[in-house]
């Protein structure tokens, strides 16, 4: 895959769609269950900028006229998508709004809502996923203030939270994250 991204015989416009339709998605997969550390948003973020130079290659400075690496600022410029922490943060409350919606009926609601029994290990807790989402629901505008519980019981999604942002606040929030 390395050579298939700087060949020359490719042009940068399908290395950028190679890019996007089959490496960017073997990385995110799964990304809506997992809580990341932030030493693994930073790998996130090496490995995306080393494919991104594999793609565009070197540039000549200007002033010296030797060739150098492309700086992540005009990485970012050159390839202007949406941010992979955007894409898993927002994955990430697409899931929790499912899981609300599906309620009792199935068992990933009872593992992600119920509580485990036993005891902890000894030490500072690790970032758990109802962490991940609390955080999500904060950077949005939300923090779930005015989230509840559809009114019929019914296991549907409640209709939209207090700060009026986009849909993925609604959900039930007070069974996942209180």
């Amino acid at each position: 895959m390395q050579n298939l991204l700087s060949s020359s015989l490719l042009s940068k416009n399908l290395n950028i769609k190679i890019y996007s339709i089959v490496i960017l998605p073997v990385v995110l997969f799964g990304c809506e269950t997992c809580s990341l550390t932030l030493r693994e948003e930073c790998r996130l973020r090496v490995s995306k900028n080393r494919v991104l130079r594999r793609i565009f290659g070197p540039k000549r400075d200007e002033v010296t006229g030797e060739w150098r690496k492309l700086h992540n600022e005009e990485l970012n410029d050159l390839y202007s998508s949406r941010n992979i922490f955007r894409v898993i943060k927002s994955r990430r409350m697409r899931w929790v709004r499912h899981v609300a919606w599906i309620g009792e009926r199935r068992g990933i609601y009872r593992v992600l809502v119920g509580k485990p029994e036993g005891k902890r290990p000894l030490g500072r807790p690790k970032r758990r996923w109802e962490d991940n989402i609390k955080m999500d629901f904060q950077e949005v505008g939300c923090g779930g203030h005015g989230l509840d519980r559809a009114g019929s019981g019914s296991g549907h999604v409640a209709g939209t939270c207090d700060c009026g942002n986009e849909p993925s606040c609604s959900i039930k929030y007070r069974e996942f994250l209180d």
